[in-house]
């Protein structure tokens, strides 16, 4: 009988080896390797510094828009990436939080140092005018828009979080609901291609 023969199983084996050895990083996270967007970001951050991607080869970088009156997936999400930084231990020094402003008529430089530190030190908040903020947006392919609320307004916008690795190449989608699980074993991939 063929299917008991020692030979049989030995290339039923080898050949389920070799298809789960593709080389290709197994992330839990939605690997976007590849992609043509997520490629520039040109913004000042919250201390006056003017910013690009190129500041932070050498990082994993996490990238997440919104802003600082939002009442529930900006905070959330913040403190979700923080914990899931402090998980990384001494890496923790190789990833930068990039919070991109989504309302950058009340999201001062000032009240982003205060929101983004609020959840880590080493968090930035990054703002342009309206203008920049639309091109970044773009980009990054993040929607958004401004909601008449009362006498004041809120900004609806994607809430997906982005991961570049050291080498500056957009790699990662982090959905908000997936950080805490998938966030730490994904950066850690990332940060063990470049040593």
């Amino acid at each position: 009988m063929p299917y008991c023969s020692p030979r049989f199983w030995s290339t039923i084996i080898f050949s389920l080896v070799l298809a789960g050895c593709d080389g290709a990083p197994k992330f839990k996270s939605t690997d976007i390797t590849g992609v043509d967007y997520g490629r520039s970001l040109e913004l000042n951050d919250h201390t006056g510094r003017a910013r690009t991607l190129q500041d932070f080869r050498g990082k994993a970088v996490v990238v997440f828009f919104g802003f600082t009156h939002c009442p529930d997936v900006c905070p959330t999400t913040l403190a979700e990436l923080a914990q899931a930084i402090k998980q990384l231990g001494p890496d923790a020094q190789r990833v930068q939080v990039l919070f991109v402003s989504v309302d950058p008529e009340r999201d001062t430089p000032q009240a982003l140092a205060k929101y983004v530190t609020a959840f880590d030190a080493r968090f930035l908040g990054l703002r342009g005018d309206a203008a920049a903020t639309q091109r970044v947006a773009k980009e990054f392919k993040i929607y958004y828009e401004k909601r008449k609320t009362g006498d004041s307004y809120s900004v609806d916008h994607s809430s997906q979080s982005y991961v570049i690795d050291p080498q500056g190449r957009l790699r990662l989608l982090v959905r908000p609901d997936r950080i805490a699980a998938d966030l730490p074993a994904d950066l850690k991939i990332l940060l063990g291609e470049t040593g």
